[in-house]
C-alpha cells in the first residue's frame, strides 16, 4: 500500500499534483481511438480548484451536486471540483431521450440536489431535453467547461475522512434507487486495497470504457490509477460497444497493464473478433484483466484466452473478483498472474445448497472463483434465514465487513438498517453488509458467487439458478442472443412457481427464424438440463430487455414488465 496515507480525495489530488506535476493523469480517446484531450495531474488539480470555487459560490458543504458528463476530463475536474468544495458529488448517467425506464427522476426526487453540473452545448441545447427535465427540482445547471468567475476562489475547509464523498446509486430495477454513501475514508480504503492486491505501481497504465457514473469504472479505474499516479486512457462506452475491438487496439498501442470489464464486454469481442482487424495488436502488456460487476462465466474466459492467445494475451492475465457500491467497489480479488480458479460442481448439490463434486457429466457445472477477502477486510458465508454462520462448501448468503463498507443509503433508515446493519447469530461484533448474493467459500477461502436471493427460480422445492437457465437457452440456438435473456418466476400465491424465460433474438436473425421452431428447441433444452418445464417462452425484439447501465440483467423489472404486457415482443 502507499507508505504515505491521505486524508481525503481532495489531499490525493493536491499531492500527486505536487509530486508528478507534468505527467499526463487521463487522456481521452475519440471513437475510433485517436486521442482527443488530455490532461496532466497539476493541470487537474488547477482546474478542479477553479471548478471548486464556482461550486461553493453556489452550493453549502454537504448539498450534492449531480455529475451529468460523459466520459471525459471535465467529469473528473468536476467530481474533484465537489470534493474540494465539500459538495457530494452524485455521478448519473446522462437520461436517455424519451426514455420510460429513466432513472433520473428517482435520484433527483432522493438527494435533492442544489446543483448540475455538465458540458455548455449539452446545457446549451445540444441535448434540449436536458435542462427541461430538471424543470421545477431548484436544481441549477453549471457548465463545467465554462472558466467564467474562475479566479481567486474561497473554498470551505478541507474535506475530512468521514466526510461524504459521494452517493453511489445502485442501478436496480424500481422507480425508487438508493444512494449509496461512500466517505472519503471508504474511498481510500478501498483505494488501498485495490492497489495491494492488483499489485499496481505508477507504470500500471490503464485502459477502460466502463462509464465513469458507475463503481467500476470510476473507482477501480478512474479514481484508483489517480491513487497510485499512473495513466489513465479513457474510451466511451458507446464506442466500445460499437467497436470493441479499438479497447484492444487501445490496450496495445499505451502498453497498458491493467483493462477491466464486465463479463459481456470480454464475450462481445470474441463474438466481433477479425482477424484482420486485429493486425499489429499486441496484448502481451496486458497482465491484469480483471471480470467483474457481474457472474462471470468460465466458457466467456476459456472462449477469450484462446481467441486473443495469437495476439499475445496470457490466460494467467485473466482476474475474475467480485464487488458492490455497498462496499465501495471490490470485496475479493485473486491473485494477480495466476489466472481463473475453477471448480466442477454438482449442479444437484448447489440446488441443496452446498457445493460437490459431480456425479456425472449430467450433473455437472463449472464455477469461477472470484478471489478472497482483501486485506483490512472479512467475508462470511450465512444462512439468511437462521443468520449463522456456515462453513466451506455450504452455500448462503455474502456478508462483508471492514473500512470500506459504505455507511448506508441515503436519507433510508430502514433500508440501511436492513442491509449494512447485519448480526451474525452466537457473534458478538460490528455490523455487517448483506450483499444480497449467495456464494460459498472454499476451504482455502476462495469465494464462488452463485447467484442472487431474490432470484433464485424455486420450482418444486428445488433452487434453480437463473443464469444456469439463461445460459442453456441461448446455447440452443444461433439465433439467440448472448446476454440478452432473463429466467425468472411467476405465481399467484395459490398455484404453484411457474417458470417464465423471455429471450432476444440476434437483429441479423429476427427476420429470417420460425419462431414456433426456436421457442420448441428453448423448451426441449430447459427440460433436458434443468428437468423444468417451462410455462412461457418468450422472444423478444433485439434491446428490449432491461438491463443496468453495466449491462447486468434486470430479471425482477423483466418480471414486471412481462405480466403488464410491457416486454416489446418479437
Amino acid at each position: 500500500m502507499s507508505a504515505a496515507p491521505f486524508s481525503s480525495l481532495a489531499d490525493l489530488l493536491r499531492r500527486r499534483a505536487a509530486a508528478q506535476p507534468d505527467e499526463r493523469a487521463y487522456v481521452v480517446l475519440s471513437d475510433r481511438g485517436r486521442e482527443e484531450a488530455a490532461v496532466t495531474f497539476a493541470e487537474l488539480h488547477d482546474r478542479a480548484v477553479a471548478m471548486a470555487g464556482r461550486i461553493a459560490a453556489r452550493a453549502a458543504p454537504g448539498e450534492r451536486a449531480l455529475l451529468l458528463c460523459p466520459t471525459g476530463i471535465e467529469f473528473m475536474i468536476g467530481l474533484f471540483g465537489c470534493f474540494l468544495a465539500g459538495v457530494i458529488a452524485v455521478p448519473m448517467m446522462l437520461p436517455r431521450r424519451q426514455s420510460a425506464r429513466d432513472a433520473s427522476a428517482g435520484i433527483v426526487a432522493d438527494c435533492t440536489p442544489r446543483l448540475a453540473l455538465s458540458l455548455g452545448r449539452l446545457i446549451g441545447g445540444e441535448r434540449g431535453d436536458l435542462v427541461g427535465r430538471f424543470a421545477g427540482t431548484g436544481v441549477e445547471f453549471l457548465a463545467v467547461d465554462d472558466a467564467a468567475g474562475a479566479a481567486a476562489p474561497d473554498l470551505p475547509r478541507a474535506p475530512r475522512p468521514a466526510d461524504l464523498a459521494l452517493l453511489q446509486y445502485t442501478s436496480g430495477s424500481t422507480s425508487a434507487p438508493k444512494g449509496v454513501m461512500v466517505s472519503h475514508a471508504n474511498l481510500l480504503a478501498n483505494l488501498a486495497m485495490i492497489e495491494s492486491a492488483f499489485g499496481n505501481t505508477k507504470r500500471s497504465t490503464y485502459v477502460s470504457w466502463v462509464p465513469l457514473y458507475h463503481d467500476m469504472g470510476l473507482v477501480i479505474n478512474v479514481l484508483q490509477t489517480l491513487y497510485v499516479g499512473s495513466l489513465c486512457v479513457l474510451l466511451a462506452p458507446v464506442a466500445f460497444i460499437q467497436r470493441p475491438l479499438t479497447w484492444l487496439r487501445a490496450i496495445s498501442d499505451y502498453r497498458a497493464e491493467v483493462a477491466v470489464a464486465p463479463n459481456f464486454g470480454f464475450d462481445l469481442c470474441v463474438e466481433r473478433y477479425r482477424a484482420e482487424q486485429m493486425d499489429g495488436i499486441d496484448l502481451s502488456g496486458w497482465r491484469l484483466a480483471l471480470n467483474g460487476a457481474e457472474p462471470v462465466r468460465a466458457e466467456t474466459i476459456e472462449r477469450f484466452a484462446a481467441t486473443f492467445a495469437p495476439h499475445g494475451f496470457a490466460a494467467g492475465a485473466i482476474y475474475p473478483a467480485y464487488g458492490m457500491a455497498e462496499a465501495t467497489v471490490l470485496i475479493a480479488a485473486g491473485k494477480r498472474g495466476a489466472g481463473a480458479v475453477m471448480r466442477r460442481l454438482s449442479r444437484d448439490g448447489l440446488q441443496r445448497h452446498r457445493a460437490e463434486a459431480p456425479r456425472g457429466s449430467g450433473d455437472e457445472q463449472v464455477a469461477v472463483g472470484c478471489g478472497r477477502a482483501l486485506i483490512g477486510e472479512r467475508i462470511a458465508i450465512v444462512d439468511p434465514a437462521t443468520r449463522r454462520r456456515l462453513g466451506p462448501d455450504r452455500v448462503g448468503e455474502i456478508w462483508v465487513a471492514g473500512p470500506n463498507v459504505a455507511g448506508g443509503y441515503w436519507r433510508n433508515l430502514e433500508a440501511s438498517e436492513a442491509v449494512f446493519g447485519a448480526r451474525i447469530d452466537g457473534e458478538a461484533g460490528a455490523g455487517w453488509l448483506r450483499t444480497g448474493d449467495l456464494g460459498f467459500l472454499d476451504a482455502a477461502g476462495e469465494l464462488f458467487i452463485t447467484g442472487r436471493i431474490k432470484e433464485v427460480v424455486i420450482i418444486r422445492g428445488a433452487n434453480h439458478y437463473p443464469q444456469d437457465i439463461e445460459d442453456t437457452v441461448q446455447s440452443c440456438h444461433p439465433a439467440l442472443r448472448r446476454h440478452g435473456g432473463a429466467a425468472f418466476t411467476a405465481g399467484d400465491g395459490v398455484a404453484a412457481e411457474r417458470l417464465v424465460v423471455v429471450q432476444e433474438v440476434e437483429r441479423t436473425e429476427r427476420n429470417r427464424i420460425v419462431a414456433d421452431e426456436v421457442v420448441g428447441r428453448i423448451r426441449e433444452a430447459i427440460v433436458s438440463e434443468h428437468e423444468i418445464v417451462p410455462h412461457e417462452i418468450v422472444l423478444l425484439r433485439p434491446g428490449a430487455l432491461p438491463k443496468t447501465t453495466s449491462g447486468k440483467i434486470q430479471r425482477n423489472l423483466a418480471r414486471q414488465l412481462w405480466l403488464s404486457g410491457a416486454l416489446e415482443r418479437l
